[in-house]
């Protein structure tokens, strides 16, 4: 009898050690200061969001991305760039992208309500005094205007007048592992935790996987308690950027490049890929940590998302192509996304940051977007462009849903007529980004299930 008890503790530790159970089992319940758990965005994710998602984002006009990829590192001497074929980057020609993408104005919203808005304006000055601008004082308003929406931005806006900036297929340049990494790789990401993510150089974060192997934990250790003792502003700052690389180190495994022949490329689910990311063993405990940011990166985007909603309802804002039938399906498809986010029962309360002391508050929130600012700025800097891409899109999108989420007041100010050009508005550069960035993370969530049962299969 003993000798089968003793047999049944072995079979449950061997259960327990798993290499499934070592990503996962601390992947589950309650997410840190939030009111929602894993479990609840996992089936809303996976059985109602993401298909309707992903048939939103294979439409003209979200999977053409204009982009400079050809913008020098600000910080750093750069030259080298990935050789690898699969690292580069196929722009379009113009006569791939439709032509109301590429001929509208710069907000893309519809070409009749710019229209009306510039006719009103002109009307307004009818019969008025001399409001005729001197040359110097036009150009001074438009510094002002610039500085004006440049001050409520949490990320570098590539210039779309640009002779450098080029329309990407998104469809065409799939992220996925291009065999960009090594030291180039981690200074990348080395330079965002280190001088980004307000942690003293004292504190050590380790990042390449040979450290956590030599470290045996400790300065892992030490970094998540200093992480405690910080404002909740500040960890949930770290927690985005965790999750965002957890989203992309996610995607890299699940499209990884496993055959290689003269006649085919094969791409799929890389397990081992995976496991040396998020194993707690492989990881000194830090990989379910990884995947739990993931989680509260998905809170904060989708509570974006919903947040964003009346800027979507104005009737001026179309989702212009110069295809009137495509344009309605895909506006009402996004509304219905919309409307799906909004209806998300344990939203994020943004709320809960900045809340403090007005003065402080205000300041905390000017250093978190200058820090968010300088990260977009160093996206210029990866080597693989195809990677350069995906990070400088999944970056913007992210600061455009940190805009949204503190842009209430504007939010709700919002015009009811549309003869008035609204006070708040998103480029079409933002609203393209918002939704293909929310589109990894969304992805992301879904892998994870490939991932568990690929896992299982293993035991």
């Amino acid at each position: 009898m003993k000798l089968l008890v003793l047999l049944f503790l072995l079979f449950l530790l061997s259960l327990l050690s798993s290499v499934d159970c070592r990503c996962f089992c601390q992947v589950t319940g309650d997410l840190d200061d939030c009111a929602c758990d894993v479990e609840t965005i996992d089936g809303f994710n996976n059985d109602q969001l993401f298909p309707k998602l992903q048939s939103l984002l294979e439409s003209d006009y979200f999977r053409f991305y204009k982009v400079n990829l050809n913008k020098p590192c600000p910080f750093w001497t750069a030259d080298s760039h990935c050789g690898l074929r699969d690292c580069a980057v196929k722009p379009c020609s113009l006569n791939e992208v439709p032509e109301g993408i590429r001929s509208s104005s710069q907000n893309k919203y519809s070409e009749e309500a710019n229209r009306q808005s510039d006719e009103c304006e002109q009307a307004e000055h009818l019969g008025a005094v001399d409001v005729s601008l001197s040359v110097e004082t036009q150009e001074a308003l438009l510094e002002w205007n610039k500085h004006d929406d440049e001050t409520e931005r949490f990320c570098v806006v590539d210039d779309e007048q640009s002779p450098d900036s080029q329309y990407v297929d998104l469809l065409l340049n799939p992220e996925r592992f291009t065999g960009y990494k090594g030291p180039e790789a981690w200074q990348i990401w080395n330079s965002i935790y280190e001088e980004n993510c307000f942690k003293p150089y004292t504190v050590r974060r380790p990042l390449v996987p040979e450290s956590f192997q030599s470290s045996s934990g400790s300065e892992t250790r030490t970094f998540y308690s200093w992480l405690e003792g910080q404002c909740v502003e500040k960890r949930a700052f770290y927690r985005l950027i965790s999750g965002l690389h957890s989203s992309i180190n996610i995607h890299l495994s699940a499209r990884y490049l496993l055959d290689d022949t003269w006649f085919q490329k094969k791409w799929g689910h890389n397990v081992s890929e995976f496991r040396q990311r998020f194993d707690s063993e492989l990881t000194a405990g830090e990989g379910p940590k990884r995947l739990r940011n993931l989680y509260f990166l998905y809170l904060i985007e989708l509570r974006a998302l919903a947040k964003a909603l009346p800027v979507f309802q104005q009737p001026s804002l179309r989702l212009y192509t110069g295809r009137p039938e495509e344009d309605h399906k895909h506006k009402e498809l996004l509304l219905e996304i919309l409307q799906l986010a909004r209806s998300f029962p344990l939203h994020f309360d943004e709320r809960s940051l900045f809340a403090g002391d007005e003065k402080e508050a205000a300041k905390l929130k000017e250093d978190i977007r200058l820090a968010f600012l300088n990260i977009s700025r160093i996206m210029d800097c990866v080597g693989c462009f195809k990677c350069r891409l995906w990070g400088k899109l999944q970056t913007q999108g992210l600061g455009t849903a940190l805009k949204i989420l503190f842009s209430e007041r504007q939010i709700e100010a919002l015009p009811k007529s549309s003869n008035q050009r609204p006070s708040f508005q998103l480029s079409r550069q933002e609203i393209v980004s918002l939704l293909n960035a929310f589109g990894r993370i969304s992805t992301s969530i879904r892998e994870l299930k490939n991932f568990r049962s690929l896992l299982a299969e293993e035991r």
